[in-house]
């Protein structure tokens, strides 16, 4: 995996943990949920990333 692939994956990641949380703070069902989405879409791409790297080796 690249350095910036693992950069933008654990970015992503920060963005839905915070986004997550505003919603829980704010009461936004909906906020909260798509930053629960967020996390799970990072954690994905980090997973593909991971089984792309042991193929190539």
């Amino acid at each position: 995996m690249s350095a910036l692939d693992k950069a933008k994956n654990a970015v992503e990641d920060i963005e839905g943990k915070a986004k997550e949380a505003f919603g829980r703070v704010t009461g936004h069902k909906d906020t909260e949920a798509e930053g629960k989405t967020d996390q799970a879409e990072a954690d994905l791409k980090d997973a593909g990333e991971k089984v792309k790297d042991a193929f190539k080796h």
